[in-house]
């Protein structure tokens, strides 16, 4: 039988107890090898290499893939299935080399959602005695089990997708977080010799979300009033998150979460919104081809609304997950007006 990892249901308080207990190796291990004749320091646990045999992870998409890499390190074989831009998730039927790629799997983490089914499937017929990290519904069960601290979950204009029902969760910090703690818990239960490594690699993971961080709290604090209108709900979780209101015409919401092009009333809608500048910003997902989104585009350009560029998948030559995120975080604040 295939497990499911849903740590989100339990509390924050136990969430946030559970990432401390992660962390807590890491000074006892590095203070053990210090001395103080040392000229420059030794390098951490998570720098060295895996002390034990690496654990075999598959990820469904990139988005999680990147995470996962920077979580595991050398003590993992990390294979993503779809990595780019050229197929969409949503779409995708998986090959026999895709399901080949599950046999084996000692994890497998996936988006959830109905996003990536496919890769539930592949993992239960293929990997069925796998832990299965799904991001989804941990998402759902922080919203479900307890009332977050972080800004916006609450504002006017995000009645659309604050059920969790949103399938793109990497755009949650709080996913983002949760996903990554869960992902370490789990390496760390299947390869325990390892358990001291994987805790510094969490530690590093989470120093180097620090940049991430930091630009949801200055757009936050600077953006308070500011609204904005959406090709696709791709960005909607880390929009609430930043406090702006969602003024996209709900007709057009609907039809394009269905994946169905919006009635000539609601293009029009969506249309009169931006030539009358009802917004401050435009967030376009540029992996969306059309004409639909391409008369937004051009019509928020001629009425001045600026235009924010957002992707679904992680773009060639961005590092990490945290390098691209903070890439458009600071479009984003520059769009705002946010110094």
């Amino acid at each position: 039988m295939q497990t499911v990892i849903v740590i989100g249901v339990i509390t924050i308080a136990s969430s946030r107890a559970l990432a401390a207990g992660l962390l807590l190796v890491l000074p006892v291990a590095l203070s053990a090898c210090g001395s103080s004749d040392q000229s420059t320091p030794p390098p951490t646990a998570a720098q060295g290499d895996c002390p034990t045999t690496p654990v075999d992870v598959v990820v469904s998409v990139d988005q999680w893939g990147k995470i996962v890499s920077s979580l595991a390190g050398a003590c993992a074989d990390v294979t993503t299935v779809l990595s780019g831009s050229s197929v969409d998730p949503h779409d995708f039927e998986p090959a026999p080399s895709d399901a080949a790629a599950f046999e084996g799997a000692q994890l497998v983490v996936i988006n959830g959602g109905h996003y990536d089914e496919w890769a539930a499937k592949l993992a239960e017929s293929t990997a069925p005695d796998a832990p299965v990290v799904d991001a989804m519904a941990i998402l759902a069960g922080d919203h479900q089990g307890h009332d977050h601290e972080e800004p916006g979950a609450e504002e006017p204009g995000h009645e659309g997708h604050s059920d969790g029902t949103n399938p793109h969760s990497w755009y949650s910090p709080v996913a983002v977080t949760d996903v990554a703690t869960a992902v370490t818990a789990e390496l760390t239960r299947l390869s325990p010799a390892a358990g001291e490594y994987f805790s510094a690699r969490h530690a590093e993971f989470t120093s180097a979300l620090q940049p991430y961080r930091d630009l949801i709290a200055e757009i936050k604090a600077g953006a308070t009033g500011k609204s904005y209108a959406a090709t696709e709900s791709l960005f909607d979780d880390m929009a609430a998150e930043l406090g702006l209101a969602n003024r996209t015409p709900q007709g057009y919401q609907v039809a394009s979460s269905n994946e169905s092009d919006p009635s000539p009333a609601d293009l029009d809608a969506f249309l009169r919104l931006l030539s009358d500048r009802g917004v401050d910003v435009l967030i376009y997902n540029t992996q969306t081809e059309g004409s639909v989104p391409e008369q937004l585009r051009a019509a928020a350009e001629a009425a001045g609304v600026p235009v924010v560029d957002v992707t679904e998948t992680v773009p060639p030559g961005a590092p990490t997950f945290e390098a691209w995120q903070v890439d458009q975080l600071t479009t984003l604040a520059e769009a705002l007006g946010v110094n």
